[in-house]
């Protein structure tokens, strides 16, 4: 099946094969071809180029003068998850803290409670709307981490949920361990057990399963410290399980420099950033994750982009969708808000969603650019002047056509 997109005003992110991260300077270029034809074969790319189109071709589909991105990827989400917090939402309006609210029982334990109740056929239905959600605001790659379990049985229960979406819909989907996101109530006080339980049998369990690809560890002040997060993360890659990290939400405890010790692909967070956060991140491959709209939801600084790309490091952009710090996956926003508050030109926070994002996930040689071979995964904005103008018009959803693998599915 060989489908033609045509007439096609501008085609952004056309990265040759051969480049899969951009990082400081390079992350202001965003390569394109104007007036524009791409030709699809299945689920693939097979030509990008300007002029006269091919005339061979099953489909033929006009893009009425529109700019085509690449899909947003999502590489850090919360996507299964049961019921919802609004009201601790209303405690945050009424002068409560994060951190208080997790005190009293609240935050990331309401949540797990409540997991725990649900069924796997209500986790999917549930998570299954919010996909749809996203694949119309042009999200075409996801992550899903577990940690709203807190039990062996209940993380590899979302684990199960999340690998059984990979073939209900139509986004490709990496999981993640995350069994240290929070201590449950049963071991209020005994994190070194609950640490045993993560270490000695949530993970093995998980790998041996083959339900995640990822270790992930919440290192914070008041959840999991930097030994725990070594603890945690020698295990996982003991298992074969590689680590990406939650850091720097609200303190720089040491999270950063462990993550890069153990090789982590990403450092998720880094709301709060030292000087020396930025100095065990130069040199490494280790990818820095802003994650707007949790800082826009809970009121908290957002990730310092700019010194992070003057540093010559790659910055990268995801949703962190989750029922308590960020309940939305519009990635649209996101980028929004890296322009309109981290100070990121429309290029750079387009990279950040995109390629960067799936170099997050080790997929970008096939998403987050379109080229020759890529995966045929983008959407189509109409009646727009410019890229510049989506992050700029965020109150609005311009796309018209979303394809995942070569298949319109909006």
């Amino acid at each position: 099946m060989r489908t033609l997109i045509f007439n096609i005003k501008e085609i952004v992110g056309t990265y040759s094969p051969d480049i899969h991260l951009v990082k400081g300077k390079e992350m202001k270029k965003l390569p394109s071809v104007k007036n524009a034809w791409m030709l699809l074969e299945g689920d693939s790319i097979v030509e990008i180029g300007t002029g006269t189109p091919p005339e061979h071709a099953d489909e033929r589909v006009d893009a009425k003068q529109g700019i085509v991105f690449p899909t947003w990827v999502d590489s850090h989400t919360h996507m299964v998850f049961a019921g919802n917090r609004e009201g601790e939402f209303v405690d945050r309006i009424n002068g409560m803290s994060y951190a208080e609210i997790a005190q009293r029982g609240g935050g990331i334990l309401n949540s797990a409670e409540k997991l725990r109740r649900a069924s796997e056929n209500e986790l999917i239905e549930a998570a299954l709307h919010r996909i749809q959600g996203v694949i119309k605001t042009g999200t075409g790659v996801i992550e899903i981490k577990s940690g709203y379990g807190l039990t062996v049985d209940a993380e590899m229960k979302m684990l199960r949920v999340a690998n059984k979406l990979k073939s209900l819909q139509p986004l490709p989907i990496k999981t993640t361990l995350l069994g240290a996101h929070a201590l449950p109530l049963e071991f209020k006080d005994d994190k070194a057990g609950y640490l045993k339980l993560v270490c000695e049998k949530m993970i093995p369990q998980a790998a041996s399963e083959g339900l995640a690809e990822y270790i992930d560890i919440f290192c914070e002040d008041g959840y999991f410290d930097v030994d725990d997060t070594n603890r945690v993360l020698d295990a996982g890659v003991k298992h074969g399980l590689k680590p990406k990290t939650h850091v720097n939400q609200f303190k720089s405890i040491g999270g950063v420099q462990a993550s890069v010790d153990h090789h982590a692909i990403s450092v998720d967070h880094l709301e709060e950033l030292e000087d020396e956060d930025i100095d065990a991140l130069l040199g490494s491959s280790t990818i820095p994750v802003a994650l707007p709209l949790c800082s826009l939801f809970l009121s908290i600084p957002y990730t310092p982009a700019r010194r992070l790309i003057q540093a010559g490091l790659p910055i990268a952009i995801a949703s962190d969708y989750n029922p308590g710090s960020s309940p939305s996956g519009n990635m649209n926003l996101a980028v929004a808000l890296a322009c309109i508050k981290m100070k990121l030109n429309p290029e750079e926070a387009i990279n950040a969603a995109t390629i960067n994002g799936a170099a997050c996930l080790e997929w970008s040689h096939l998403y987050g650019a379109l080229s020759k071979g890529r995966k045929a995964s983008f959407f189509i904005a109409n009646n727009i002047p410019s890229y510049s103008f989506l992050p700029y018009s965020f109150g609005e959803n311009h796309i018209n056509a979303v394809y995942i693998h070569g298949k319109k599915v909006v």
